[in-house]
């Protein structure tokens, strides 16, 4: 019954003095809607590298063509290396154990042309191999098959953009496209996929929606690179049984290169396994220093609150002495002004956690920053905000319930 009469004298305080207590919460409001906010942030980003590097292979080691000026280049071929090969990628196969699988791909940057639409688009010549190493998938048609690859086909498949581009009102299935002076036949358009906006290692940033497919039996004999100093091929994907022996199976291959490379560095190996766990560490001391600087205002919230029920003890110092003197016990005043102060930090709590939801699907719909919002960040937040009512409320309660009864009714 007491519970039920705290409660009701906290909910008329906050009634009768709806400014003050709303100025009292406002510490409370924007560090809960702050902590959501930014770990909402945090997960949507964390999510977005996870799909960023699932699309390289979480399995795979990548061996990349390095960037060389043409001066660099010709110094390095003078020193008898080729570049990336795909007698590399057969050796690599067959002397590196835990190889499941293994592509090559060559690309090179071009127009793709359908009718009098034109787009600026990636080729990228691959062997069958490679749409199960990085987890692509086709919305219509078939990808790169072994039958396209050993016959020479001259087929294609579509990245999303570039079929949404040439063929906006039309199903691209069986068109032909032409890229630079070949016709090839459409067999398929890829998924929507993530854009790469940032760099990871020797990958280039690009638009995954523009590259273009073709077999690299194709590529090789009918699209020529403008530097003929360049590798024949400029990446090779290794796929391994196992994700902890990566860095081991990365060593060997970098002992094979050097070796059929001649010592020259003209290549670059990436694993995108290695590359997520630093992100994802490095995520989480930006996710706590993100929270820690959140929290702080959750604090400064609490000495709001811990103030002004200071201020309250002092203004109702005679209605403490009159109940004290009919009987209310020092737990019962202690209650009571807990009970007020947990109830500011509760409202102030609802309307925080209101506020962090509205702000983080903002952020999602206004910007190109992704936002996702776990259950525990809500909870934590506003479990925070509960937690820093009843410790800043204490002080106070404490004080009024220390007061003398016979001082209380006398104070004016």
């Amino acid at each position: 019954m007491q519970y039920e009469e705290n409660i009701r004298l906290a909910i008329r305080g906050l009634v009768d003095h709806k400014f003050r207590s709303f100025l009292t919460m406002l510490g409370i409001i924007f560090g809960v809607a702050s902590v959501i906010a930014m770990l909402s942030i945090g997960e949507g980003a964390k999510r977005a590298a996870i799909a960023k590097y699932q699309d390289l292979g979480v399995n795979n080691v990548i061996i990349r063509e390095k960037k060389l000026s043409d001066q660099e280049l010709e110094e390095v071929r003078a020193k008898f290396s080729q570049g990336l090969s795909i007698q590399d990628a057969n050796v690599i196969k067959e002397v590196v154990p835990g190889v499941v699988k293994i592509a090559s791909q060559s690309e090179i940057s071009t127009e793709a042309k359908y009718a009098d639409k034109s787009v600026k688009s990636t080729v990228i010549g691959i062997t069958p191999e490679y749409v199960e190493l990085l987890n692509y998938k086709t919305a219509k048609g078939d990808f790169i098959t072994a039958n396209h690859y050993e016959r020479n086909l001259k087929v294609c498949v579509l990245g999303a953009g570039v079929a949404a581009t040439l063929f906006r009102n039309e199903d691209p299935m069986g068109k032909m496209v032409k890229l630079e002076d070949q016709w090839l036949e459409v067999v398929g358009v890829l998924e929507s996929k993530m854009l790469f906006t940032e760099t990871v290692g020797e990958l280039a940033a690009r638009d995954l929606n523009t590259d273009i497919y073709v077999p690299l039996t194709t590529f090789l004999k009918r699209f020529t690179h403008e530097n003929t100093l360049e590798s024949e091929i400029q990446q090779i994907t290794v796929q391994v049984d196992n994700s902890d022996k990566l860095v081991e199976t990365s060593q060997l291959i970098e002992a094979i290169l050097q070796r059929h490379h001649f010592n020259n560095s003209d290549y670059n190996i990436v694993i995108p396994y290695e590359l997520l766990r630093q992100e994802e560490k490095e995520r989480q001391i930006y996710n706590f220093l993100l929270g820690a600087i959140a929290a702080i205002s959750l604090l400064v919230g609490g000495i709001g609150i811990m103030n002004i029920m200071l201020a309250t003890v002092m203004e109702r110092t005679r209605e403490i002495g009159i109940r004290r003197a009919i009987g209310a016990r020092k737990n019962d005043i202690m209650g009571q002004f807990v009970t007020e102060a947990v109830a500011i930090s509760i409202t102030g709590g609802i309307i925080g956690v209101i506020l962090g939801v509205s702000l983080s699907l903002a952020v999602s719909l206004f910007t190109d920053v992704d936002t996702y919002i776990r259950p525990y960040s809500v909870v934590i937040a506003f479990g925070f905000s509960v937690l820093v009512g009843i410790a800043f409320g204490y002080l106070p309660a404490k004080n009024a319930a220390n007061l003398k009864p016979i001082d209380s009714i006398r104070y004016e």
